[in-house]
């Protein structure tokens, strides 16, 4: 199938970017969508033009490297998967397709589709460190720990860090992704010790890097490749409450 791409093109942060458009034939519904984006770069290639700059890595939705907005929704059409793992036969012969990368101030266009998220190895930083010694594994697993507790502190786990939740709200909130990282720790016991620290030092680190205050509207987790849940949020905001 043919389709058409209206891609933000951007050589470098200090100069306006623009949308350019190309075309992309014999596309397979089998190619995963950063497939598609690699045989449009081998075509410019070819012709001694300068290839697509986007984030990639592992390609298997781990990483949270990836991360574009297509047709105005991250991650692309579908809900539960990263920018990755979308596959071509998610849309139609002859589709045109507008791709840009996370639109947020904290997220700095470095190049093309790729940004800079820096932004939250430095939130993630702000947080410290669990000083709890727990020995080696099975000492640590040793623990006791309800389930209903282990089985959350995974969900929030889960969340990968690639800026969804940025990228679809409108204030460019972090709030989902600070939440979800401070609930990880919050719910085991080798957590507790630096957690009052932990909710202040990284909403502030978030505030000082930019990033909005939460809109209440759910976009957040609605394009979250991880579903990661809005209860994150409230937890988060009862913490600061508390410890703030």
């Amino acid at each position: 199938m043919q389709i058409n791409l209206k891609i933000w093109r951007q050589t470098s942060p200090d100069i306006e970017g623009v949308f350019e458009e190309y075309k992309v034939d014999n596309v397979l519904g089998d190619m995963s969508f950063f497939e598609m984006l690699d045989m449009l770069n081998n075509q410019l290639i070819k012709k001694e033009k300068e290839p697509i700059s986007f984030d990639h890595d592992c390609r298997e939705g781990i990483c949270g490297t990836c991360g574009v907005v297509i047709n105005g929704r991250a991650h692309g059409p579908l809900t539960g998967i990263t920018t990755c793992q979308l596959h071509m036969r998610s849309f139609k012969d002859g589709d045109t397709l507008v791709v840009e990368p996370w639109r947020a101030k904290s997220f700095p266009v470095i190049k093309d589709l790729v940004v800079d998220r820096t932004a939250f190895d430095r939130i993630i930083e702000s947080g410290g460190y669990v000083s709890v010694k727990t020995g080696g594994a099975p000492d640590a697993n040793s623990i006791p720990v309800f389930k209903q507790n282990a089985d959350e502190a995974f969900d929030s786990a889960t969340c990968i860090g690639c800026g969804a939740c940025v990228a679809a709200c409108k204030n460019s909130s972090a709030m989902l992704f600070v939440g979800a990282k401070v609930n990880q720790f919050a719910q085991l016991p080798q957590g507790q010790i630096e957690h009052p620290k932990r909710v202040y030092s990284m909403i502030a680190s978030m505030d000082s890097e930019g990033f909005g205050s939460c809109t209440n509207t759910g976009a957040c987790e609605a394009e979250c490749p991880k579903e990661i849940s809005v209860d994150n949020i409230i937890k988060l905001n009862k913490e600061y409450l508390k410890y703030g």
